[in-house]
Order: structure tokens, then sequence, then C-alpha cells
């Protein structure tokens, strides 16, 4: 049983957060450090009279008030496309294929990862059975082509497997394996044909709502570590430090 400042998160609650983080790899620790952030912001909303129509609009409110977030520079927007260039081209494609180990409900999260390790340690030291492997233990239809997904462009893919391939220079098969929503890729890069580089007016506003969100990511981690020094929390684990509130 979790308590934030004697207010109780019970088993149930966190039972039925649970749903809402399938895709982390301990849903129920996930579940249980939602809510009680969410315990945190609330008290701390209600203690500065925020109260809005639900209590989502009240965390709303707290966090327009608290954490504030500076606005990107055109110098700082400018440096990260001069130092990330390939991340800014048009066209680039990447011709791959993968084994898909994926994540159900019923087989221990363990076990599947487990599992595709020991396949990327085989196909890693004999790629010629990549294709073989696929055809046998891939849980995505890509298997009866031997895993080939043929050639993939910038938002083809989900997020976390477009970083995968984009995110790098590699060829051939990746070393660790790729963790999507959708379970464990062993991914293999059969070859890369560059797009051409977009201009920095084209993409400066892109560049700086990423910054914007990292900023303001890092300020709400602070901000939560800084309540939860405040609290009197038991059942869990904020390794926060007690410090005056950062406005």
């Amino acid at each position: 049983m979790i308590r934030i400042n004697g207010a109780v998160i019970s088993d149930q609650d966190i039972a039925r957060e649970e749903a809402f983080h399938r895709d982390q790899p301990s849903p129920r620790a996930a579940a249980a450090f939602a809510l009680a952030i969410r315990e945190l912001l609330l008290q701390r909303a209600r203690a500065l009279g925020l109260a809005g129509a639900s209590d989502d609009e009240s965390i709303d409110a707290l966090l327009a008030q608290e954490v504030k977030t500076p606005e990107p520079t055109e110098e700082e927007c400018r440096r990260v496309y001069d130092l990330r260039a390939a991340q800014f081209r048009s066209g680039d494609l990447v011709e791959a294929a993968h084994i898909l180990f994926q994540v159900t409900e019923d087989v221990p999260l363990a076990a599947i990862r487990a599992k595709a390790e020991e396949t990327l340690r085989i196909v890693r030291g004999e790629p010629a059975r990549f294709a073989q492997l696929a055809r046998e233990l891939s849980n995505c239809l890509s298997g009866a082509q031997g895993g080939s997904l043929g050639q993939l462009g910038r938002g083809d893919t989900v997020p976390e497997f477009e970083r995968a391939l984009f995110g790098g220079e590699a060829v051939g098969v990746l070393p660790q394996l790729v963790r999507s929503r959708h379970g464990f890729h062993i991914v293999r890069i059969e070859r890369r044909i560059d797009g051409r580089l977009l201009p920095f007016e084209a993409v400066r506003e892109g560049i700086a709502g990423r910054l914007r969100e990292q900023v303001r990511r890092k300020a709400l981690q602070q901000y939560l570590r800084i309540l939860a020094g405040q609290a009197q929390v038991s059942g869990i684990d904020f390794d926060a430090p007690a410090s005056p509130l950062v406005q």
C-alpha cells in the first residue's frame, strides 16, 4: 500500500491503472509510480487553490503556474541543426528486415526477452541464418519473407523502431535488441539510401519544439523530485531530495 501525505493508493487502484501501462517492462510498477505522481500533483494543486473542473484541469493549471520553461533561442536551434544534420534529410530510405518477438500477456516478459537475446546471439554469429530464423520465430507476417520489410522511410514505422533504423550509420544486424510497443526486434539493415538535407528554415520549428519538450521534461522531473522530497511517502521510492520548491 502506498501513502502520500496520508492519502492511500491501494492495490486495487494500481490494478485498475495497470491497463494503461501494458507496454512498460513492469506495468504494475509503472502504474504505481503514475498514481503516486498524480496524487502528489493533485495535493499541491489543492494546497494552492487551483481547483479545476476535473483532476486533469487542476494538474494542468498547477504545471502552467509552477513549471516554467524558457523558449529555445535561434542559436540553440541552429546548433542542433548543425550537429545532427542527418536527422533533417528528406527522402532517407532504409532497406531492413527484422525478427519480432511479440510481448503477450500469457508469456512472462523475461522469457520473451531471453529468447530474443539468444536468437540475436545466434544471428550475430551466423548472419546467414537470419532469414531462416525469421521464418521460424518471427511474430510478424514479414517472417514468411525471411523478415524483409522492404524500403522504409521516416514516418513509416512506430517512432521507437524508426529511431533504431535512422539513428546511426550501421549496416548489418544491429548489436542490440530494439524494444517497441510491439515487442523485441532483431533488426538487420540491408542498405541505406540518403536523401537531401532540408534547409534550416523548414525544420526550425520542429527543432524548437523538440528542445522545448526536453527542457520541460527535465523541469518537470526536478519539480516532482522536490514535491516528493517535501512529502511524507511510504510504499514507493521517489529517490527525491528535500529542497525548497523551485518556481
